[in-house]
């Protein structure tokens, strides 16, 4: 597909737009057509100035189908560049709608945090002027528009429970069992990378240690801390042991609402391991089936079974496990709605504290995107199955409580954590809303450091792969330390504007 750009710059937006209908195909994006170009599908959008008004064009061309729209925007003190931007996605989606038959439930969003622009919209216009924008000029369904306000709900319950001081850990475990065929994180097999576990696990309490030491002399308080990977629990149990008592010995955990440790494969989880994390006050496990149909796992490349599952489940409660997470995902290749619709079933059943709803995104690092050997689920059968989803979790207690998106996801859709209310997992809310410092450590780890007087995020990123952090590691600890530049900084922008 050619994508053509003529005197605007809204390239970023109108090019995710066309990868909502049209995700598996590669786009092109030119400001003007080689005189040669002979392609049978063509998107062009244009912009012109007149002495009192702008003319937004959008043409379409796919195939044997031919649409087009236009509209003249009066220029005035009002008008602002997103006002344009707006029409012109409008008029696209429109089309593309037109032509596809299929009309995407979060129109014309394409951004990866809806709830936080909901809860900026009402707070400019008031809450039923603010949905009726979220409705009707971003042309957002009515039953995203519910789930989007019953989110923002559920979140700022906890925001309220947040100060100025506050802030979460996060630590990166970058080891798998085995890579998943949609995978897209940094994250390397045992297979290949186990002899570099132990001195990784060294390192990384050398930087945890370091990491409370810059927040002790922030004088910041220790609200979430957050394992996660990659997938934690390849770490031994002795493992776990020492990486646990490091945390616990850094920081000053009084003020600590959740410890979370994604014990997302349930081939990873024993008892030993259950005990580790449960002597060293882990609160909060994810045990992560993504489906509990044996069929898709395989062709997700998922080395465990449905009965590993629901055994690896028993026995975190066996061993004292009060607050449990599980993860699914809608779209994986050759699940079904019914296949789908059993799953959540049975996880219901099974009556975990909290469940995370996530749409399959096809990333273009991931194996399944790039071999393209599996069928994938339409949109239209990912959005029954979130339709379903949402329906049943909340006949069940369940509460939306935090909501983000992610480019190339089937369907245009989303994720959605939900919980039983005093479930939730804080962090999974503030790192959504970018409202809180989360200090991170580990390979591929990134801190994002928020001014607590303002909007303003400063992120400083740790070494990406694990033989990286390794190697350079001295360089790392280093670069640690711009976190105590960046609070001083923030503090000095704040003195002046006072």
């Amino acid at each position: 597909m050619i994508l053509m750009i003529d005197g605007h710059s809204f390239h970023y937006e109108m090019e995710n737009l066309c990868r909502v209908f049209f995700p598996h195909q590669k786009i092109k994006v030119v400001s003007e057509l080689p005189a040669d170009e002979q392609d049978d599908c063509l998107v062009y959008t244009g912009l012109k100035a007149f002495p009192e008004a702008l003319r937004i064009s959008v043409r379409v061309k796919l195939g044997s189908y031919e649409g087009e729209d236009s509209d003249m925007l009066a220029l005035s003190e009002n008008v602002q560049q997103k006002d344009s931007e707006r029409r012109m996605a409008v008029m696209l989606f429109r089309l593309l709608t037109r032509y596809c038959g299929f009309t995407p439930k979060w129109g014309i969003l394409t951004g990866v945090r809806p709830v936080k622009l909901l809860r900026r919209l009402i707070a400019e216009k008031g809450e039923q002027e603010g949905l009726d924008y979220f409705r009707n000029e971003l042309l957002v369904s009515g039953a995203k528009t519910e789930l989007s306000l019953l989110t923002m709900r559920g979140e700022e319950k906890i925001l309220a429970q947040s100060g100025p001081e506050s802030f979460s850990l996060y630590v990166s475990i970058p080891f798998c069992p085995t890579r998943c065929s949609y995978c897209s994180f940094v994250s390397s097999s045992v297979e290949k990378t186990a002899k570099l576990i132990p001195q990784y696990l060294t390192l990384l309490c050398e930087e945890i240690r370091h990491t409370a030491k810059v927040a002790a002399g922030l004088k910041l308080r220790l609200e979430s801390v957050y394992i996660g990977g990659g997938t934690p629990t390849t770490l031994s149990s002795q493992q776990m042991e020492v990486l646990l008592t490091a945390i616990r010995d850094s920081f000053d955990l009084s003020a600590c609402r959740e410890f979370t440790v994604e014990a997302g494969r349930p081939d990873t989880i024993d008892g030993d391991k259950l005990d580790a994390m449960k002597r060293r006050g882990v609160t909060r496990i994810s045990i992560n089936p993504q489906t509990l149909n044996d069929e898709v796992l395989k062709a997700i490349g998922r080395r465990h079974t449905t009965a590993q599952t629901l055994s690896a489940f028993a026995l975190a409660r066996e061993h004292g496990f009060g607050n449990i997470n599980m993860d699914l995902i809608a779209g994986l290749p050759q699940d079904t709605v019914e296949s789908f619709m059993s799953t959540l079933d049975e996880v219901i059943r099974l009556a975990p504290e909290s469940v995370t709803v996530h749409t399959l995104a096809l990333k273009r690092s991931a194996r399944i995107f790039q071999e393209g050997s599996e069928p994938f689920v339409s949109g239209a059968q990912a959005s029954e199955m979130l339709d379903y989803a949402d329906s049943r979790l909340l006949l069940h207690g369940y509460l939306p409580y935090y909501l983000y998106r992610q480019s190339r996801m089937v369907g245009n859709l989303e994720n959605t954590g939900w919980a039983k209310p005093g479930s939730e997992s804080p962090y999974n809310v503030v790192i959504m809303d970018e409202s809180q410092t989360i200090l991170a450590c580990g390979a591929g780890a990134a801190s994002k450091i928020k001014d607590p007087y303002s909007d303003g995020l400063t992120r400083i990123f740790n070494f990406k792969y694990p033989y990286e952090y390794i190697n350079r590691f001295e360089e790392m600890i280093i670069r640690k330390d711009q976190v105590k530049t960046v609070y001083e900084q923030f503090c000095r922008v704040s003195e002046r504007a006072q």
